[in-house]
């Protein structure tokens, strides 16, 4: 809280919901406050602005009144090799996220979960174990609804909070009293110099912690584990494994997982856990000794475990037409979340693929492709690399360029008892506003077939 009082006005770089949460907060606590975004405004996020008398522009960076302020709040969207981010550097300011600076304000103990893959997953599923166990916990984050937002609202003794590599860039005195980094696999390079800076953001989930706080990490993920060794914390260190037994942490028999946190213990039977999949089991593992770092009882991580369902948008079952299963997997947006999603298929799959590639090597999709996926629609501005990649694999490839034909072509092309799975691979925005967009057009389409 003290670091706040050193504040007296912030200049917000970007006007997303991570930028105009943190403007409302700055309002909030009295702090001057400049929003500043090179694009274009979204409209609910300008009117909000203008009703909460928030200074904004749009279409240009004034730079003397960003960098007149005490602190620059970096929305995620922009890169660290920004113009101006990069001058605000070299002038010595201070370049936080907008998580950092919600920090400040609050002595709630934070709950940060990261990994290229299944973070979303694993952070709705503690708040839900969170939640079933009585604590008075938010859930923030890159998931949807910015912490300071939040916070400006009403404070919580417990924030989830979902964290990108991007919000974890420039990091300084925020400390997650749980901290989970899930795996790392190669995503977003285009935004950094090589896979040990990307590793390198991510670990800095654990950059603060001390011993009284806890680092959950995936002990089977080799290029987490290639990193571990150089950025190793103080915190008490909680790995989970589905390849072996472990002293401490989670492990997997056939029939259930093993929790061992100091010196307790708590088993779960995998027929009461409602999330199905050997990457789901992971996330589960991950959850539940969060909750148990957070002293949650036994009986209610159990019955909450139950309870949860998987979240939209991620291999989220929409319809089932015609004897055809359509599924939803529209946040598989790298290469790694693809192959769980294709992984987890039980029927042949009509795989719809696509979108702004983010310097994709497809070759570890190669086996699974040629075991369950029959038909491929490529959904895309540019299908090119998909088409070179996977021409000749599958008895069927077809080109797209809008989800209705999209999931049109893949209604001729499915059988019964096949699944229709759409699991891009790539980002979205060349079609879709985001992946969420994205889901909701191929869950309309089905609806409508």
């Amino acid at each position: 809280m003290s670091i706040a009082q050193n504040i007296s006005s912030i200049a917000v770089l970007g006007a997303g919901e991570s930028g105009v949460g943190a403007a409302l907060l700055a309002k909030a606590k009295g702090i001057g406050v400049w929003v500043s975004d090179k694009g274009t405004i979204k409209e609910r996020y300008a009117k909000e602005l203008e009703e909460n008398q928030i200074p904004f522009e749009q279409g240009q960076h004034s730079e003397d009144k960003i960098l007149s302020a005490d602190v620059l709040v970096k929305s995620p969207g922009i890169p660290n090799h920004a113009p101006l981010v990069k001058k605000a550097l070299e002038l010595g300011k201070k370049v936080i996220s907008e998580i950092e600076f919600a920090s400040y304000f609050t002595n709630a103990k934070l709950i940060g979960i990261t990994g290229t893959n299944g973070k979303t997953t694993t952070t709705n599923l503690t708040h839900h174990l969170l939640i079933g166990g009585g604590l008075d916990a938010a859930l923030v984050g890159n998931i949807g609804v910015s912490m300071a937002r939040e916070l400006a609202k009403q404070d919580h003794d417990y924030f989830v909070v979902e964290m990108s590599s991007f919000q974890l860039d420039f990091v300084h005195e925020l400390r997650f009293h749980v901290a989970m980094l899930l795996n790392i696999t190669p995503d977003h390079l285009d935004r950094y110099n090589g896979l040990a800076d990307y590793a390198k953001a991510k670990f800095n989930i654990t950059k603060n912690q001390t011993s009284e706080d806890y680092f959950i990490y995936g002990a089977d993920d080799e290029i987490l584990a290639q990193y571990l060794d150089q950025h190793q914390g103080n915190a008490h260190m909680l790995p989970f494994s589905q390849e072996r037994q472990l002293n401490e942490g989670a492990s997997t028999t056939q029939d259930h997982i093993s929790i061992k946190i100091k010196a307790e213990t708590l088993m779960v039977n995998m027929e009461d856990i409602l999330l199905k999949g050997s990457h789901n089991r992971f996330n589960t593992m991950a959850s539940i000794m969060a909750a148990k770092a957070l002293s949650v009882r036994k009986d209610s991580i159990r019955e909450s475990l139950g309870t949860y369902k998987n979240i939209e948008h991620r291999l989220e079952f929409v319809a089932r037409v015609r004897g055809v299963d359509y599924v939803n997997d529209s946040k598989a947006t790298n290469v790694n979340a693809t192959w769980y999603a294709l992984e987890s298929m039980e029927t042949p799959v009509i795989w719809i693929v696509g979108g702004i590639d983010k310097g994709n090597d497809y070759s570890q999709l190669y086996p699974l492709v040629r075991e369950k996926v029959r038909g491929i629609v490529c959904l895309g501005v540019n299908n090119e690399k998909i088409r070179k990649e996977f021409n000749g694999m599958v008895d069927v490839l077809v080109e797209t360029e809008s989800m209705k034909d999209a999931v049109q072509n893949a209604y001729r092309l499915a059988k019964k008892d096949e699944t229709v799975l759409l699991a891009p691979a790539c980002a979205s925005f060349d079609l879709f506003n985001d992946y969420i967009d994205r889901g909701n057009q191929y869950k309309r389409a089905v609806l409508n077939l």
